[in-house]
């Protein structure tokens, strides 16, 4: 896996029961899971299942909606069918989207460290909003 294209990192999905929904991925999709044990354990907020070796589907379930404030308003997408699609960035590409982003006057979030995605944890990410109103996050990871 080479770290030198922008590539999708993961969509977060709403559901209603994450379990069943990684189980209907699972089976009917022929998805792999993770984090399913983790998610009803109580270890983790959310399941997800593998699209490929570089991009998962997050489960998120539909009570976590009033926690997902990385951007105002984030948490009204609830019942919306994505609350956010990640893109994955190598480092100077990354630097190099925020400071276009700034030039343009486009609201950003602030850098957070250690999130969660299909190649494990990332070592920076922040959030944007597209002219429509869609959240993008992008990521860096190592």
């Amino acid at each position: 896996m080479t770290n030198y294209r922008t590539r999708l990192d993961h969509i977060v999905l709403w559901v209603t029961d994450p379990v069943a929904a990684a189980g209907f991925y699972e089976r009917t999709v022929g998805l792999e899971p993770l984090r399913v044990a983790e998610f009803t354990e109580g270890k983790v907020t959310f399941p997800s299942v593998r699209v490929n070796e570089e991009t998962i589907l997050d489960l998120a379930p539909r009570t976590v909606a009033e926690r997902m404030n990385m951007l105002p308003g984030a948490a009204d997408s609830a019942g919306h069918p994505v609350n956010h699609v990640c893109l994955a960035l190598p480092a100077g590409d990354f630097d190099a989207l925020r400071a276009r982003l700034h030039e343009h006057g486009v609201p950003m979030s602030d850098i957070g460290h250690d999130s969660y995605g299909a190649r494990g944890n990332a070592d920076r990410s922040f959030y944007f909003r597209d002219p429509d109103g869609n959240i993008v996050e992008a990521r860096h990871y190592a």
